[in-house]
């Protein structure tokens, strides 16, 4: 090894000794005095969760999450809906039918321009039968109208430093002032009714949904002589009026499809159920116009029964005053 160099005594002793920094006052750090809008205002309080994710039960990441959310929607915001179960239909039979399905729902609203157009908000999707399940036992058992508000901190609450007002809520799944579809309240209002309701036992397999956005027997009547004809209440378009709906795609469809029932403002309708609403004559209008008939009838029938009762009584009291006329005339003539 070669040899170290030597070392004076005066540089070990300097390493050894503590080493000094000096500080300037200038360098020292100085808190800036607030400005004046920052005196005149306050920082709004924090959320404690984007308003447009709040805490989920179900992980909302999941694909399943938000077909369930897109299931839900579906079925409070549509009161016409037709199921339908489907065998391994291809792309292009899907295309040729929504294709037909869509003419036909134009004709229905050329025939009557005075009301709505429903056939752009008309739609037919494939659904999965465990989660429309899950999201119908939601729609059909779970009211968030009914639940209590939410807390909301006020302004004048020393807990917060601004005006504004924002719910009162942790960022918890079990907060019971979660309200929306995939809550916990939700789930568990949910669990207890698992077989409790009649469209239930048609939820199984491949299935397909037809949502309408309005009840119009017109375009009920229209949709099921596209995608369920049946003579002769609904007939499937003649080929001279229609040629593309013999096409070998759009036949194809027709006959891998079966309509299996319907759901009607709440109420569950068989296949037959479905065809006598959409065989209403006049559709609503119709429908009311009837009822307001038969209701005039009834009251002209009670009317004619009250009559008939005080014209009778009338008579009878008639009747009882000239036999008494007669009477008192016969005793005078005789005295």
């Amino acid at each position: 090894m070669p040899p170290r160099p030597p070392l004076c005594a005066r540089c070990l002793r300097a390493s050894r000794l503590p080493s000094q920094t000096r500080t300037y006052a200038s360098l020292q750090a100085i808190t800036p005095a607030p400005s004046p809008s920052q005196t005149l205002t306050s920082t709004p309080p924090i959320s404690r969760y984007p308003p447009t994710q709040p805490p989920s039960h179900r992980p909302p990441e999941f694909r399943k999450s938000q077909l369930h959310r897109q299931y839900t929607s579906l079925l409070r915001s549509s009161p016409l809906l037709l199921l339908f179960q489907h065998n391994n239909l291809r792309a292009t039979e899907w295309m040729a039918l929504r294709r037909e399905l869509a003419i036909s729902l134009r004709k229905a609203d050329a025939l009557n321009p005075a009301a709505a157009p429903l056939a752009a908000g008309t739609k037919i999707q494939i659904v999965q039968s465990s989660l429309l399940a899950a999201a119908l036992r939601v729609v059909e058992h779970w009211h968030p109208e009914t639940q209590p508000p939410a807390q909301r901190i006020r302004a004048s609450d020393p807990a917060t430093n601004s005006s504004a007002e924002l719910a009162n809520m942790s960022a918890h799944v079990a907060d019971p002032a979660l309200h929306h579809a995939l809550s916990r309240a939700a789930y568990d209002a949910s669990r207890r009714q698992r077989l409790a309701h009649a469209l239930t036992p048609l939820l199984a397999g491949p299935l397909a949904i037809l949502s309408f956005p309005a009840v119009s027997p017109a375009h009920l009547s229209a949709a099921l002589s596209i995608l369920a004809p049946q003579a002769p209440g609904f007939p499937a378009p003649t080929r001279r009026a229609n040629p593309g709906y013999y096409d070998l795609a759009v036949q194809g469809g027709v006959q891998k499809l079966m309509l299996l029932g319907a759901r009607v403002e709440g109420r569950v309708l068989d296949g037959e159920g479905a065809r006598w609403v959409g065989g209403m004559e006049g559709g609503l209008e119709g429908m009311r116009g009837r009822l307001v008939a038969m209701l005039q009838g009834v009251g002209m029938g009670v009317t004619g029964v009250l009559e008939g009762v005080g014209r009778g009584l009338y008579v009878t009291v008639e009747g009882r005053r000239g036999m008494l006329e007669e009477e008192a005339k016969a005793k005078g003539e005789g005295a």
